[in-house]
């Protein structure tokens, strides 16, 4: 019989998300996932000094990095140095790595709502009654402001990001294991974010979310694409999620919640069986 592998479970289960309940996803998943490993369960801040145990780490409901930003580097670091094998792998493009793929995707054309962080390039934002300035590194809306136009040449450049307040219809989320995509989720009252209820994707909204899959290049992993709907029917990119993304599996169907952890099973073996840096 082979060797059961072990898997380092990173989460913070006290860690308390507007609308969601992070606790109770990673208790069922882990309760899940032990059918196939040996599972050990981990705050973020302890993952360094245990990771060396394991045969992977799992990077789940971990809460935004921002919080200890210091530790996560250093752990991301040591990981690298040791050989550690992670899961979502490190070199993901989207906020992994913060959030200047929003400005790279903007700046080649892709379907996102328009991102500067620069004053000289207020001429890229639209027309719009309000303006949304965040952080680089925010997460969760942590320090999330609106202003109006007539402000936005006063504002402090360089650790901000300003986008249009984009009058959308709905927001709608796919999630996705590995290149494979697995359900969809939508809030159907903008005000109401986490708020979701199952979505049918058409063949153009799936063919959105695969082009921002493709370009984050990551052959493993958890990822989530959130986009919203605009007025004239079009969806942009709101977020790339693939460090920790929620992945809402209390309002999905059983079959798709089953369906998803195999798949989830299935990657993790398929990616401890692929070559370092595979």
């Amino acid at each position: 019989m082979p060797e059961r592998r072990r898997v380092l479970f990173v989460t913070d289960l006290a860690y308390q998300a507007r609308g969601r309940r992070y606790c109770d996803e990673d208790i069922f998943l882990t309760s899940r996932l032990r059918d196939g490993f040996d599972i050990g369960l981990c705050h973020p801040l302890d993952a360094a000094a245990l990771m060396d145990a394991f045969d992977v780490v799992v990077i789940r409901n971990s809460g935004p990095v921002l919080h200890y930003q210091k530790e996560y580097e250093a752990f991301r670091e040591q990981a690298v140095a040791r050989g550690v094998r992670v899961y979502n792998p490190l070199s993901g493009r989207g906020d992994m790595a913060g959030k200047q793929y929003l400005l790279d995707l903007t700046a080649a054309g892709h379907p996102v709502i328009p991102t500067i962080d620069r004053p000289e390039d207020l001429h890229v934002l639209p027309e719009a009654g309000r303006y949304a300035v965040k952080p680089k590194a925010g997460a969760d809306s942590i320090g999330l402001t609106f202003v109006p136009r007539e402000q936005l040449s006063d504002l402090a450049y360089g650790d901000i990001l300003v986008q249009p307040r984009v009058d959308f219809r709905y927001e709608v989320s796919f999630y996705y294991v590995d290149d494979t995509f697995q359900y969809a989720l939508h809030a159907p009252d903008p005000e109401r974010r986490w708020v979701l209820e199952p979505y049918e994707p058409t063949d153009a909204d799936l063919a959105f979310a695969r082009r921002f899959i493709d370009w984050n290049t990551l052959d493993h992993g958890i990822q989530r694409v959130d986009a919203c709907r605009t007025r004239e029917g079009e969806l942009l990119l709101v977020e790339l999620e693939d460090l920790n993304p929620y992945l809402s599996l209390d309002l999905v169907s059983d079959r798709t919640r089953e369906s998803f952890v195999a798949s989830m099973t299935a990657s993790l073996h398929r990616f401890l069986d692929a070559r370092p840096g595979v």
